[in-house]
């Protein structure tokens, strides 16, 4: 069975707005981290404005990162969306929690999602997640879109912790099963 993992670049307040987190120099850690996790991906899940994002910049990127991060399958949760451009995509048909049970049932390694905060949270609250993967940045940004909501608690067991050499922390957990 596939695994689903959530990898997020978050700030340790806990919001996952790329463009408000502190500033760091990208380095070779941060990159090995995304390297591992490129490796270890056999698909991406992700929601509309993710993969519109994605889709209006990684396919004129070059380079071997790029060519393997292009070449993934792309699920795509989106109601709006009718004609995916950057392929191999396919959207996905029907609640998404029945899609991802599916998804998660066949075969072609582990299935990521980047960013798609609303798709991780909804996963999370179903209890779809298998790993959390996060970038810590240091520093707190004080508002802006979270990843665990208010209201919503989720527990998480600590995989690992890597401090990076910027400041950045790699922080890798299970969700915990509700009793």
């Amino acid at each position: 069975m596939r695994k689903l993992i959530v990898t997020e670049f978050i700030s340790v307040d806990g919001i996952a707005e790329v463009k408000k987190l502190p500033g760091v120099t990208w380095n070779d850690e941060m990159n090995r981290f995304k390297e591992d996790e490129l490796a270890d991906s056999g698909a991406m899940l992700l929601g509309r404005t993710t993969y519109e994002i994605f889709a209006g910049s990684w396919p004129t990127e070059t380079g071997d990162f790029a060519d393997r991060f292009n070449a993934l399958p792309k699920y795509v949760a989106s109601t709006s969306l009718k004609a995916l451009d950057w392929k191999p995509a396919q959207l996905l048909k029907g609640p998404l929690p029945d899609a991802v049970r599916t998804l998660k049932q066949g075969s072609g390694g582990n299935i990521y999602v980047h960013g798609s905060l609303s798709v991780a949270q909804e996963l999370l609250r179903h209890g779809l997640v298998d790993r959390v993967r996060l970038l810590s940045y240091p520093g707190a940004v004080g508002q802006g879109k979270p990843l665990f909501l208010a209201g919503e608690p989720v527990s998480l067991e600590l995989i690992s912790a890597t401090p990076f050499s910027n400041g950045v922390v790699a922080l890798e957990y299970v969700p915990v099963a509700k009793s």
